[in-house]
């Protein structure tokens, strides 16, 4: 009976030998394709010659390449996972905002951070340390994102029998408070809001009030408003198609990419007032195929920019609250309040999930009577356990009742 083969990526024992220029170790490694191979190291001295060897076979990958040992640096996870991520990307299925973000906090936080650590380092206690310090340091949303990017490349690990089990599953919850209630402006605040606007020159040469007009009469993101050409709105059919959002991709600038789901292209139809806004804009625009919201130069326009530019437009504390976001919360809430279904108001939103719609934006806590009216029968006897009227003596007691 032959001897058992070595496990992959374990090497047999070291053998070394003196030479006229010094000292060779060598041993037989099991490469991550299965086949064995001879490696081989040389040193001045005999422990010199050995320690060469032993550092190249910890450090071998095999010809595969990308494989993954408890022992290899964690920057290699993360730049695997990066490589991977990057091609999801360049395939449509992951959106290059969402690269850019990754990629700054991998930057500036976790390879910094956790980069030279051994994979086998990579513990629950370690990475909770790790994201405790950057949640005090820079922000929960920061922590979340680098738990993400750590989690994303030990799942590789994990894959390359690097690992056994993927730590960050096992690490503290990163939490930032209680949830703030959305909210959204009521119809008051909504003609505050517009008559603020429209009596600020600069807010109106940026087409801030037509731009909230859009969003209110549709629950569109920012990105989306700003993304949508004259060749999207069917004046005839009171439509407009939201199939693309705005992004600015580094080394690109802005671009028009495809909404996240496919949930998120759709038709919305339009109420009239929001008609009526399109249609005066349509005839005074020097831009007939761009978008309906352009720049200046009538190109794309930058939505970081136009947050900024609402930022400056909303005066003092009474509108301090209100961001492009609130915009969205407010048509969900006043689809909501008139009756219509979650699954309706997430269509509208671009919602796979309505319970998202119903967490998220849904900004009513509304008192129904009607709750109360269903529950009035809770405690109510069976009809077989109510007393008879016909027992009831002319005293109006119950029978036996002088006994």
């Amino acid at each position: 009976m032959g001897r058992p083969p070595l496990d992959i990526g374990t090497y047999g024992k070291i053998r070394c030998y003196q030479t006229e220029i010094g000292w060779t170790a060598t041993a037989q490694y099991r490469d991550y394709d299965g086949k064995t191979r001879p490696v081989m190291r040389r040193g001045k001295t005999k422990p010199d010659a050995e320690r060469r060897l032993k550092k190249a076979l910890t450090e071998r990958k095999g010809p595969v390449g990308n494989s993954l040992t408890p022992d290899s640096r964690f920057k290699d996870a993360l730049a695997t996972w990066q490589e991977k991520f990057q091609k999801l990307v360049d395939m449509g299925k992951r959106s290059p905002s969402s690269l850019d973000t990754y990629t700054s906090i991998l930057n500036r936080h976790v390879l910094p951070g956790l980069g030279e650590v051994r994979i086998r380092e990579m513990t629950v206690a370690r990475i909770d340390a790790f994201l405790t310090a950057l949640w005090r340091s820079v922000g929960v949303d920061s922590a979340k994102t680098a738990r993400s990017v750590i989690s994303g490349a030990l799942r590789i690990a994990v894959k390359d029998k690097a690992l056994d089990t993927n730590p960050v599953r096992d690490t503290d919850p990163l939490e930032s408070g209680r949830k703030k209630s959305p909210r959204a402006l009521t119809r008051e605040e909504r003609l505050l809001w517009l008559e603020m606007l429209e009596s600020d020159l600069v807010a109106v040469r940026k087409d801030l009030p037509d731009l909230s007009r859009f969003m209110m009469a549709t629950g569109v993101r920012i990105g989306e408003a700003l993304a949508v050409y004259w060749e999207d709105v069917d004046f005839e059919a009171g439509t407009v198609d939201v199939n693309y959002t705005v992004i600015r991709v580094k080394g690109l600038g802005l671009i028009r990419k495809s909404t996240k789901t496919e949930a998120g292209e759709r038709t919305l139809p339009l109420p009239k007032w929001a008609l009526d806004m399109l249609r005066r804009r349509r005839g005074v625009t020097l831009f007939p195929n761009g978008p309906v919201f352009p720049s200046s130069l009538g190109g794309l326009r930058d939505p970081a920019n136009t947050r900024r530019d609402l930022r400056n437009a909303r005066g003092g504390d009474e509108f301090a609250w209100v961001t492009s976001h609130v915009f969205r919360k407010t048509a969900a809430t006043i689809l909501d309040e008139a009756g219509l279904s979650a699954r309706v108001v997430a269509d509208q939103l671009g919602h796979a999930r309505p319970s998202m719609t119903q967490d998220t934006y849904l900004a009513r806590k509304a008192v129904d009577r009607k709750a109360a009216d269903a529950l009035e029968s809770a405690l109510d006897r069976p009809e077989e356990d109510q007393p008879d009227d016909s027992d009831q003596d002319e005293q109006g007691g119950p029978p036996d009742a002088a006994a």
